[in-house]
Parts: C-alpha cells; sequence; structure tokens
C-alpha cells in the first residue's frame, strides 16, 4: 500500500487536473436549454464516461498509447484542436442556434449521450492533464493494490465533479437568458484559449521530443 502522503499528493493532483469548480460554468454552457432531469442524465453520463477513461489509463495507459503509437503531446493537440472548435461555436452562439433549429433532437437521448461523451467527459473532465497525471501517477502506483487504491482516488474526484456539476445547475436560474448569453461568450474565449494553451503545450512538447 502506498503512504498516507502519497495518496494525498495523488488526490490533489488529479483534483487539480479535472478542476472541477472550473468546470462547472463550462457544464452550464454546453447543457443550455436543458431542463434538470436532461442536465442530471449529462451529468451521470458524463461522470461515469470520464471514470470509465481514467481508470482505464490509470491500470494500463502506458500500454494503450504505446499500441497506437499515440503519445502524450500528439493528444495535447489532439483535445486542444476539439475544444476550440467548441470555443467557436459558443462565442458565435453557434452551437445555440443549431438547439434552436432542432429543439426535438435537443432533447432525445442521442443528444444527451453525445453532449455527455463529448466535451464533458472527453475532453473536459479527461483530459489530456488528467489523463497525463493518470498515467504518470500509475508509474508510482505500481503493483495491484496501489493502483486500486489510485483507481479509488480517481473515484472520489470525479464524484466530486459530478457535485458541482449539479449544483451549478442551480445557478443556471439565477442568470436569465441575458446572463447566459454573456457568460457563454465569455466562457468560449476562456475555452479557446485554453485550447490554444493546449495545442501550444503539445507542440513543443513534440518538438522537443
Amino acid at each position: 500500500m502506498p503512504a498516507v502522503d502519497a495518496i494525498f499528493n495523488a488526490f490533489v493532483t488529479i483534483l487539480v487536473t479535472i478542476d472541477p469548480p472550473g468546470l462547472a460554468p463550462l457544464f452550464l454552457a454546453v447543457t443550455g436549454g436543458m431542463n434538470r432531469a436532461e442536465r442530471m442524465q449529462v451529468s451521470v453520463r458524463a461522470s461515469l464516461i470520464a471514470f470509465i477513461v481514467l481508470a482505464l489509463f490509470a491500470i494500463a495507459g502506458a500500454e494503450i498509447l504505446s499500441v497506437f503509437g499515440i503519445t502524450l503531446p500528439a493528444f495535447r493537440v489532439a483535445g486542444g484542436l476539439l475544444l476550440f472548435v467548441i470555443a467557436f461555436e459558443m462565442i458565435f452562439e453557434r452551437r445555440h442556434e443549431r438547439h434552436e433549429r432542432s429543439a426535438e433532437r435537443a432533447i432525445t437521448t442521442d443528444m444527451i449521450r453525445n453532449i455527455a461523451a463529448f466535451p464533458l467527459a472527453i475532453p473536459l473532465i479527461a483530459g489530456p492533464g488528467a489523463i497525463s497525471a493518470t498515467v504518470l501517477l500509475s508509474g508510482t502506483f505500481s503493483d495491484f493494490a496501489a493502483r486500486a487504491v489510485l483507481v479509488g482516488i480517481i473515484l472520489a474526484g470525479v464524484a466530486i465533479t459530478f457535485l458541482v456539476f449539479v449544483l451549478a445547475e442551480r445557478v443556471d436560474g439565477f442568470l436569465g437568458e441575458t446572463g447566459r448569453s454573456i457568460l457563454t461568450r465569455l466562457l468560449g474565449l476562456i475555452l479557446a484559449a485554453l485550447a490554444v494553451q493546449f495545442v501550444a503545450d503539445g507542440v513543443r512538447a513534440l518538438i522537443e521530443a
């Protein structure tokens, strides 16, 4: 079993890289137009998918990437590009317009599943940072018992993220239409900057390698 300080450090690392408070406003933005029940479905599904992905990388992360010949910097670049597309839609309200044109589809099971899987579960919760941290921590938590502890730490981090999503839904009622529009554009700009940073870090790491 790993030491208590190692477990605590791993928990802090996972929590910081997932960044639940930072994901709360993004969750509100990408689930705009959904009611409480639909947002709960998205929260549950996104949390489950993210946990499965991170747990898989905790158990066999290095092996998975090596099988496909994928490096972490390349994963970071790809995740950044995908995030930038979402940010572009948020800033210019393309996502909102598309939801208005397909109001009936917006509440279907397929739509809820799609949003939960991308961009919430991947790459926002289980993003390049969280996956990178998980793979690095798996090197320290090397035996079976230690890997089980690491999976438990990931579960705790994802559970906290789920609780943040549930609380974030209540804030939406106080914003109103104007507040949501302003918040969506502001968060889109922040997300675009984050996406550029992901790409820049990935490109730099690829060049250095």
